[in-house]
């Protein structure tokens, strides 16, 4: 599956250690578009990278893929 352009559930629903980002929080990476303004670049922390989109995590809408990410975050 590809990425939902304009999503940005990924950057928002988890919380990501490496840049003290809790969850819930807008990563201060994400643009106004909801795009990675630093995608491919060597300061994109690994687990950003390794994140991989699968309908099962994105499910088919931008709403679904931030219950999806949230419940993870919770339960994990």
């Amino acid at each position: 599956m590809d990425c939902r352009l304009g999503c940005g559930a990924c950057c928002i629903a988890p919380s990501i250690s490496s840049l003290g980002k809790a969850a819930n929080i807008r990563c201060e990476y994400l643009n106004d578009n909801n795009l990675c303004s630093i995608f491919g670049l060597p300061e994109r922390p690994k687990v950003c990278s390794d994140f991989k989109a699968d309908r099962e995590t994105c499910g088919s809408s931008n709403e679904e893929a931030m219950a999806n990410l949230i419940y993870l975050e919770a339960v994990t």
